[in-house]
C-alpha cells in the first residue's frame, strides 16, 4: 500500500478522536476563561487564612480554613461533605459517586501551611496574596493550597459541563506540615469510605511548563531534634571560657562529623539498604532538562554541593541526604552578651530512598549521635515525624492517563522524574488502602516552598484546572 494512502487512512480513522479531543479542550478552556477571575479570587480568599498547623496560636485560623474548604466543595457539587474531627486538626471529606461501575479517584491535598518565619524576609505580607509578574506570592500559594484548589475547580468544571467521567472522593487534611499524625488513624478507620482505584495528588512539581513532567517517586523522611547540654546554667564566657565545654561548639563539631570529605554520610549502616540505580536508570534520569548555570544563578551560588560521584539530579531525587534544618544556642538578640550557653539545639532531617525505613534510620541516627558525644556534655535525641519512600509505576492505567492528559493539554510528552521531597502518606495509602498514587503536581522547584516569598504562577494554576479533567476522562476510558 502506498505510504501516503496509509497516512490518509490513519488520519481518516482517527479524525473523530482528534475532533472529540479538540472539542473537550475547547469546552474546558471556555469554562476556565469565563470563570478565571472568580477562580483567582477564591484562591486568594483561601490564602488569606494563616492556617499554620505547627503553631497553636493559629488554631482558630486552621479550623476556619477547614470550614472554607468544606463550603467550596459543597458549592462545586460534592455530596456528603463533612469536616471530620481528629485528635488534631480535622480532615475535610466530600464525594461524588455518579456510577458504582465507574472507577473512583481519591484526591488528596492539605490546607495547612508552613510557618511564614522569618517574616522580615517577605517582600509582601505572607497571608495577603500579591501578584507580581504573573505570580501569586503568599504562604501556601503552591504548597498546597493553590495545587489542591485546582482539583476543586476542575471538579466544579466537570460538574457544570456534565463531563465528570469518574467517581470522585476528596480528602483534604490539616496536618501535613506537621507529619500527618492523625491521618493514618482516619484512613484505617475509614477504609470502606475511602475505597478507590487511585490516589491523585498535586503536591509536587514539574520541571517547567515548557518541559512538563510527572514525578514517579518520592523520598522518605526521618526528622530529628537534638539537644546538647553542658553546664547547668549559662556562664560568663570570660570567667568560664576555656575551662568548660561550650555546647554550641560541641554540637557544631558533632554535626560536621556526620559527613566526610566526599559529603558521604558517616552514620554506620546508613547506606546498607540503599539500592544503586542501574546505568540505564541513571541515563534516563539525567536525560531530563537541567541547566546548571541557570540552577546556580537562580540560587545565587557559585557551585553546587553534594555527595561525590553523583549528578545534581541524582542527588536530589535518588540519593539519601542529611541536612540541618535549624540550629540555635546562647544569645541571638541585638547587641552583645558574652555568654557561654548551657545548651545547644538543632533540627535535622534525613531524606530516604527506597528500601530505607524511617524508623530504622531514626534508630541508627540516635545511637550514632549519642555515641559520638564527648563526656563533657549530655545529649538528647528526639525523633519527630517520618515517612517512607515510594516509587510509582509508569505502566499503570493511572500514569498513562496522566501522560495522555499532559499530551492533550501541553502538546508534549511528559518526562518522568523523581521527586526530592517527601509525602509520607503516599506509602500509607498503598499499605492501608492497597492503591497507588499519581503525583500530578504543577508547581516549580523555584517556587520557594517552605521559604519566604513562596509563589505560584497564575498560568500554572489555570493550566492545572485545564489538565485535571483530562486525567479523569482518560482514566475512565483506559479503565474499561
Amino acid at each position: 500500500m502506498n505510504d501516503n494512502l496509509i497516512v490518509y487512512c490513519a488520519f481518516y480513522l482517527l479524525k473523530p478522536i482528534f475532533a472529540q479531543t479538540n472539542f473537550v479542550m475547547q469546552e474546558i478552556k471556555k469554562y476556565v476563561e469565563t470563570h478565571k477571575q472568580r477562580f483567582l479570587d477564591e484562591l486568594f480568599e483561601l490564602l488569606r487564612f494563616p492556617s499554620v498547623s505547627a503553631d497553636p496560636k493559629y488554631k482558630d485560623d486552621v479550623l476556619k480554613t477547614a470550614d472554607y474548604v468544606a463550603q467550596k466543595l459543597k458549592d462545586a457539587g460534592a455530596d456528603h461533605v463533612e469536616i471530620c474531627p481528629t485528635a488534631g486538626y480535622p480532615i475535610v471529606y466530600g464525594e461524588k459517586i455518579i456510577d458504582a461501575a465507574l472507577p473512583t479517584v481519591l484526591i488528596y491535598g492539605h490546607y495547612d501551611v508552613q510557618p511564614a518565619d522569618p517574616l522580615e524576609l517577605w517582600h509582601t505580607p505572607p497571608f495577603e496574596p500579591t501578584v507580581r509578574d504573573g505570580k501569586i506570592y503568599a504562604r501556601g500559594a503552591c504548597d498546597d493550597k493553590g495545587q489542591f484548589y485546582m482539583h476543586v475547580k476542575a471538579f466544579e468544571l466537570m460538574m457544570e459541563t456534565n463531563t465528570l467521567a469518574c467517581n470522585v472522593k476528596f480528602m483534604i487534611e490539616g496536618e501535613e506540615e506537621v507529619g500527618s499524625a492523625n491521618l493514618g488513624i482516619f484512613v484505617n478507620e475509614n477504609k470502606e469510605r475511602l475505597k478507590a482505584d487511585v490516589v491523585l495528588i498535586s503536591d509536587t512539581s514539574m520541571i517547567s511548563m515548557e518541559h512538563p513532567s510527572i514525578e514517579t517517586g518520592l523520598r522518605g523522611l526521618a526528622y530529628m531534634e537534638v539537644e546538647v547540654v553542658g553546664p547547668n546554667r549559662d556562664l560568663h564566657s570570660g570567667v568560664y571560657g576555656g575551662a568548660v565545654a561550650n555546647p554550641a561548639t560541641i554540637l557544631c563539631k558533632m554535626i560536621a562529623s556526620l559527613h566526610d570529605e566526599n559529603n558521604h554520610i558517616t552514620i554506620p549502616a546508613f547506606y546498607d539498604k540503599v539500592v544503586e540505580l542501574s546505568d540505564e536508570d541513571k541515563k534516563a534520569l539525567n536525560a531530563a532538562p537541567y541547566d546548571e548555570a541557570e540552577y546556580k544563578k537562580d540560587l545565587d551560588i557559585e557551585e553546587v554541593w553534594g555527595e561525590k560521584g553523583y549528578s545534581t539530579l541524582e542527588r536530589t531525587g535518588t540519593r539519601p541526604t542529611l541536612e540541618v534544618n535549624g540550629i540555635w544556642s546562647g544569645y541571638i538578640g541585638e547587641g552583645a552578651k558574652t555568654v557561654l550557653p548551657s545548651k545547644a539545639n538543632a533540627k535535622i532531617s534525613m531524606r530516604l530512598v527506597p528500601n530505607q525505613s524511617s524508623e530504622e534510620i531514626a534508630e541508627i541516627f540516635t545511637k550514632h549521635f549519642e555515641s559520638i558525644a564527648p563526656k563533657n556534655v549530655k545529649v538528647k535525641v528526639t525523633p519527630h515525624h517520618g515517612g517512607e519512600p515510594v516509587v510509582t509505576p509508569t505502566d499503570s492505567i493511572a500514569y498513562k492517563a496522566a501522560e495522555k492528559a499532559i499530551e492533550d493539554s501541553f502538546g508534549k510528552t511528559a518526562i518522568p522524574t523523581r521527586g526530592g521531597g517527601s509525602i509520607p502518606i503516599v506509602a500509607l495509602f498503598e499499605d492501608v488502602l492497597g492503591i497507588k498514587s499519581v503525583l500530578f503536581g504543577f508547581g516549580l522547584d523555584s517556587d520557594a516552598l517552605h521559604s519566604p516569598n513562596e509563589k505560584y504562577d497564575i498560568y500554572n494554576y489555570y493550566k492545572g484546572i485545564e489538565t485535571l479533567p483530562l486525567f479523569h476522562k482518560y482514566f475512565a476510558e483506559l479503565s474499561r
